[in-house]
């Protein structure tokens, strides 16, 4: 297993594990690029396949020209979210990569601790302002799933029923990068502590045993690694041409009635008023909108 992860011996010449193998770090950057031309390349082979266009479908009465689909406060968080998401795999891999600067560590906590507090704030938000347990799994969840990996597999699969504000890939990586992310919090905060910030003066290098310090920098890195696949995959779907009106709502903050009209079910996610508020279907926050990952001949 050594390929998983590192280890050296210590002063008693015990072998103890020193965090992942950087083969991890080569290996997810390989994959992300792989996924990024694979899916491409089937993506056009899908569309090409030629689908017969649907007619368009009429907005229900009563749906505005511009429906809210993200507060400001959303907005906020994720662009700053992804800040430190970024600043963190740069600050972390990129000195392994031979581009080491002096004041990597400093910025690398800095970035985590900024994480921390979207992700803390997030919870609080997503508690006190919205339907939380929107997110959580239904038993729905799983037919909706499985349509949508048989069209996935299958262009003769029959097209998946339109969804709520926030579809079921939406939801999963949601919970995906979440459990990755406490990973990353819980193990960097436990690093944290070993050496010399504002937060722990002097650090304290020996409050834990070695064999627990490695475990902790394993379940940091694995959790790092996890970022390079997860980040890679949601930035790529942010830039692909059919999603864009997907990625200008977490600019603008709102989507055009025609592709609310195209992509979701009005009686998932109603809509009402002038604004375009959600009376249903409104939890999840910014971090659910990720991956759409099969072309829809909807629009």
């Amino acid at each position: 297993m050594n390929w998983l992860w590192r280890s050296a011996a210590d002063p008693w010449g015990r072998d103890v594990l020193i965090g992942v193998s950087w083969d991890l770090m080569w290996l997810a950057v390989g994959l992300a690029v792989l996924f990024v031309v694979g899916h491409t390349v089937w993506y056009r082979s899908r569309v090409s396949g030629g689908h017969e266009e649907e007619a368009p479908v009429a907005a229900p009465p009563g749906i505005p020209e511009r429906i809210e689909r993200h507060s400001l406060a959303a907005r906020l968080f994720h662009w700053t979210m992804a800040a430190s998401m970024l600043t963190l795999l740069l600050t972390a891999f990129v000195p392994i990569m031979g581009f080491d600067f002096p004041a990597w560590l400093t910025i690398h906590w800095v970035a985590g601790l900024v994480l921390i507090a979207t992700i803390v704030y997030h919870i609080i938000h997503s508690i006190g302002w919205q339907d939380f347990w929107s997110m959580s799994p239904r038993p729905r969840d799983i037919g909706e799933g499985v349509a949508q990996l048989k069209h996935l597999m299958s262009s003769s699969a029959p097209e998946p029923e339109k969804a709520g504000k926030y579809p079921f890939d939406h939801r999963l990586y949601h919970h995906t990068i979440v459990v990755a992310s406490l990973a990353a919090i819980i193990t960097g905060v436990m690093m944290m502590i070993r050496i010399d910030t504002p937060l722990f003066a002097g650090g304290n290098p020996y409050y834990l045993s070695e064999a627990t310090v490695g475990l902790v920098f394993v379940i940091h890195g694995f959790a790092g690694v996890s970022f390079i696949l997860l980040v890679a995959s949601h930035i790529y779907f942010a830039l692909r041409p059919e999603k864009h009106w997907l990625t200008w709502s977490m600019i603008r903050g709102w989507i055009g009635r025609d592709d609310y009209v195209a992509h979701f079910d009005p009686d998932k996610w109603v809509v009402t008023g002038e604004s375009g508020g959600a009376s249903s279907d409104t939890g999840g926050g910014a971090l659910a909108d990720s991956t759409v990952s099969a072309p829809r001949e909807d629009g």
